[in-house]
């Protein structure tokens, strides 16, 4: 995203924007060189690492959810609680994801049996850029539920849920490929899309879009601003 940014108040010291500011375009782009066809998107900047939790009752099954999490694991379980468009969203230190996915798979009240999916986001404005999202389902109760952690790159080391969720061995790894998250306990964390011996991790933000040379036959990708625009 760029850096251009509408609304309240600035970037803060730490690097967190705050909640209500927008930013405009993608991939960096302010202008109509924007090529990927998203020049005119807008939308609020992320809040996480100043997560401003929904005020509870939540609603629905959302409170049996957190409440039963709480009972188990303690009130600190939670770092915060966001109910937005109707998904609940449940923010965890990175040192308790496997104890808080193997609670959400094992208790009678949860039994949140399916991963589907492992996935990273790198936010660069924040201290904690890199977020690892798991999104769980409940097939017992027909529930949703989204656990949601980040850390920094000083030390981007999350515990690996491999061991409650075998499904999520390969999306790890995938995520420590693009993002360079570490997954404490993986039994093999490899890169899996791209070659052993690649430097860098190609889904964070800093990381260049063009002007890479290709190893295929000479092809050289063009930086964006150097690309056919075709409006």
């Amino acid at each position: 995203m760029s850096d251009e940014a509408t609304g309240a108040g600035e970037a803060r010291p730490d690097g967190v924007q705050p909640v209500g500011v927008q930013r405009k375009g993608l991939f960096g782009a302010a202008d109509t060189g924007d090529t990927s066809g998203f020049g005119g998107l807008v939308q609020s900047a992320p809040t996480a690492g100043e997560i401003v939790s929904t005020a509870e009752p939540l609603g629905g099954y959302f409170d049996e959810v957190v409440g039963a999490l709480r009972e188990l694991l303690g009130e600190d379980v939670t770092r915060a609680v966001v109910v937005d468009r109707g998904e609940l969203t449940v923010y965890i230190a990175p040192d308790r994801t496997e104890e808080v996915c193997k609670t959400m798979r094992d208790d009678e009240s949860l039994r949140f049996e399916l991963c589907n999916s492992v996935s990273g986001v790198d936010y660069p404005d924040q201290r904690n850029r890199l977020h690892v999202v798991y999104h769980l389902t409940s097939m017992t109760y027909r529930r949703r539920v989204r656990l949601e952690t980040a850390v920094g790159l000083d030390n981007p080391v999350v515990h690996s849920v491999t061991s409650v969720y075998p499904t999520a061995d390969w999306q790890e790894r995938e995520a420590y490929d693009m993002f360079g998250v570490v997954f404490e306990g993986h039994p093999h964390l490899t890169r899996i899309l791209m070659p052993d011996d690649w430097e860098g991790h190609p889904q964070r933000k800093d990381y260049p879009l063009g002007g890479i040379a290709v190893e295929y036959k000479g092809a050289h990708i063009p930086p964006p601003d150097e690309r056919r625009s075709y409006k």
